[in-house]
């Protein structure tokens, strides 16, 4: 990254910590006071074609963007809320301008070196850096579970997008785990142990 500039703010937020499958994903956005973005909001309130829309302008219209990911590997080894921050922090880190200030989505913040980071709970909805990182990083992870589903299309994930609903839960029990399958989530954890117990292995 360039030498900071105090006036640029980089908004931070990360999709995919409840998911039961699939990378975590995370966007670092820094906006363009002078190109404002109409309907910025958190990703989670916009249609799947709302946010695609979106997604465009951001690329368009931003100073600087990036998406930053943590591998399944990751999050099992690491648990969940510090993959999370290694996502981000490889988003932030991504940038190539500089930001002086980084506003974070939540309760927790990576730790950035020379760079002031502040949570925001909520952030996502009334910060509207923050609310285009949430978008860019859910279209981007969105994508992702599609590319997915066509490896493995018997799990549903173009449709729950690796979320546990109760059809994801009928695959595992059905299918078991894959290799994007997060093997310490609870639900998960337990199948896995129920079927060693059912092979006698433990």
């Amino acid at each position: 990254m360039e030498e900071a500039e105090a006036l640029f703010v980089c908004g931070c937020d990360e999709v995919g910590r409840g998911a039961g499958a699939g990378e975590l994903y995370a966007g670092a956005v820094i906006l363009d006071s002078s190109r404002p973005i109409a309907g910025l909001a958190d990703s989670k309130k916009l249609s799947a074609g709302k946010r695609e829309k979106l997604s465009g302008e951001i690329k368009a219209c931003a100073l600087d963007w990036r998406i930053g990911k943590a591998s399944v590997e990751e999050v099992d080894r690491l648990n969940v809320l510090y993959a999370s921050l290694l996502a981000m922090e490889r988003a932030i880190r991504g940038l190539k301008v500089k930001p002086g200030k980084i506003l974070v989505d939540g309760n927790r913040r990576p730790e950035i070196p020379g760079i002031p980071v502040f949570a925001i709970v909520r952030g996502d909805a009334t910060v509207a850096a923050i609310s285009a990182a949430s978008i860019l990083a859910k279209v981007a992870r969105d994508e992702a579970m599609l590319e997915c589903h066509s490896l493995y299309p018997q799990y549903g994930f173009d449709l729950h997008k690796g979320y546990l609903t109760k059809k994801h839960l009928e695959a595992l029990r059905q299918y078991g785990p894959c290799p994007i399958h997060r093997r310490t989530y609870a639900p998960i954890r337990e199948l896995l142990d129920l079927r060693k117990r059912e092979d006698g292995l433990f």
